[in-house]
């Protein structure tokens, strides 16, 4: 198939002004940009007059492992021009299988209808077919279930051993990167020793280090000086996911992070933020990591006396601000109309305190439940969001137009969000530079040279978007919105969405 993008301005990817012209494609790959002149001959001609024609944008921070098998129509992507997602992130993904009804437990409050039919990555990636391209990752919290359980111990170093077996399997099968979520459970039970030792066993496979650092609180910076040296050891390529500092004592420590980013000029590391001032995460990381060890919360919960522990270690913790605590989703049960309201706000109506109230909806929802936490300031997010090496990312995994719960606006609107919001209204970068935060940088990162640019010889992943239109619509209150203003989006040459409606074209594909 031939087809012609003509009419549009042509963002290339890489930061300079866009300029006219016609993107020429056959089959799945770009041949030609060439000057505005006559039509190709024999090619189908998509009309981006008015328009940008950029390269499809990568999410270099998604849970879309949890979520395009079932969803694989992937509707909120296409939306926002996304054609890649980078998945396995925050130390979770959904193989090597061992101990199902762990990992199960472990990812519910991703809320996956997966029907688990796979144990590695190959099984996983041969169940996919889907509207855009999966690049994937395994997580350090599935590969220490794998070996380990929910043990709450430092591994064996023949346990340790199996880990890195598991991680080098994962790599022979086409994983991208290796991730850890050192505030989940039972990641957080990691040493730095046994991080930094699977750190380098990832390097040794060439893998990107993708991770959610141990604080991103009061203790940021050690928490990056943590990252760094587990990098530095290891030689591996690191992306600090998601970069920011919650809790209004900790506002400002954005920028002495960056500092310290900035000054390991000896490694090959990165970062991204979504642009958004509430983080989502599940409700488990308000509690001590002690209370989660051995899977045995729920009976935890069911004995007073640690019921009483866990109540009172929450009391103490300056950061459940239960005003800021929204609740996303949940199973099933007696708090299911709770979705939407604060902490404090369901509370209040049950006449107990923040703490109790967090004990009651984790026992009574099989403690799967995701949560909203506004905790961070709009004057760092644009501080993360000023510097040129930050990429653009959203950590969603919605890919529904409608559904259930009460999601973060992130999954809808990330991308459109910079390009309206941030870049076209406050000016805060120029359109060309926020492209190209969504494309060639998130797309090096990973190593990709085929992706992420408008050039001769590389896939024809694009989208053509109306800069004047581009905005995010979805909120907190009523986050099921799609963005609006992008026109068409390509896969690999085919049309995934033209005029703004998806075509069911399902050309994407998993990236190795």
């Amino acid at each position: 198939m031939r087809v012609a993008l003509t009419g549009g301005l042509v963002a290339d990817g890489t930061g300079t002004d866009p300029v006219p012209g016609t993107v020429l494609i056959d089959g799945d790959r770009i041949t030609a940009v060439l000057p505005p002149g006559p039509m190709p001959s024999g090619a189908e001609v998509i009309d981006a007059t008015g328009n940008i024609v950029a390269p499809g944008f990568v999410d270099l921070h998604s849970h879309a492992d949890f979520s395009l098998r079932t969803s694989p129509a992937a509707e909120s992507q296409l939306a926002q021009g996304v054609t890649t997602l980078v998945a396995g992130n925050c130390g979770w993904s959904p193989f090597p299988i061992t101990d199902l009804e762990t990992l199960r437990a472990g990812t519910a409050f991703l809320a996956p209808l997966h029907d688990w039919s796979w144990t590695d990555l190959a099984g996983f990636g041969a169940t996919l077919e889907s509207a855009v391209n999966l690049a994937l990752q395994v997580g350090h919290c599935t590969l220490r279930i794998a070996v380990m359980g929910n043990a709450r111990r430092a591994p064996s170093p023949a346990e340790l051993r199996q880990m890195q077996d598991l991680l080098r399997a994962a790599a022979d099968q086409g994983a991208v990167g290796f991730s850890t979520g050192l505030i989940y459970a039972p990641g957080a039970y990691a040493s730095p020793e046994e991080v930094a030792a699977l750190v380098a066993t990832a390097a040794e496979c060439d893998l990107l280090y993708s991770t959610h650092i141990r604080n991103e609180g009061s203790g940021l910076l050690a928490a990056l000086d943590e990252a760094i040296s587990a990098a530095r050891a290891g030689g591996a390529r690191l992306e600090i996911s998601h970069l920011k500092a919650v809790g209004k004592a900790n506002h400002g420590l954005v920028s002495a992070a960056l500092e310290r980013l900035e000054q390991a000029d000896d490694l090959d590391i990165g970062w991204d933020a979504y642009p958004y001032t509430a983080t989502s995460t599940t409700l488990t990381t308000r509690l001590p990591t002690w209370a989660l060890a051995d899977g045995a919360l729920l009976d935890r919960l069911a004995d007073p006396t640690e019921r009483k522990r866990i109540a009172e270690a929450l009391r103490s913790d300056n950061l459940l601000s239960p005003d800021s605590v929204v609740i996303a989703s949940l199973p099933p049960g007696p708090y299911e109309d709770s979705r939407g309201l604060s902490l404090t706000e369901i509370a209040r109506r049950d006449g107990v305190d923040a703490a109790e109230i967090v004990l009651r909806i984790l026992e009574n929802h099989q403690a799967a439940v995701s949560v909203v936490n506004h905790a961070m300031s709009e004057d760092d997010v644009i501080t993360v969001l000023e510097h040129p090496r930050t990429a653009i990312a959203s950590d969603g995994w919605i890919m529904d137009a409608t559904g259930p719960g009460h999601p973060h606006p992130r999954n809808f609107g990330t991308f459109p969000r910079v390009l309206g919001h941030y870049s076209r209204d406050l000016g805060l970068m120029s359109l060309s530079e926020a492209i190209r935060r969504m494309t060639s940088l998130p797309a090096s990162r990973l190593g990709l040279t085929d992706r992420g640019v408008i050039r001769p010889g590389a896939i024809a992943d694009l989208v053509v978007l109306d800069p004047r239109a581009i905005a995010d619509k979805s909120t907190y209150d009523d986050p099921w919105q799609l963005s609006v203003g992008v026109q068409h989006v390509l896969v690999a040459g085919q049309p995934a969405l033209s005029d703004g409606r998806p075509t069911g074209s399902f050309a994407g594909r998993v990236i190795a």
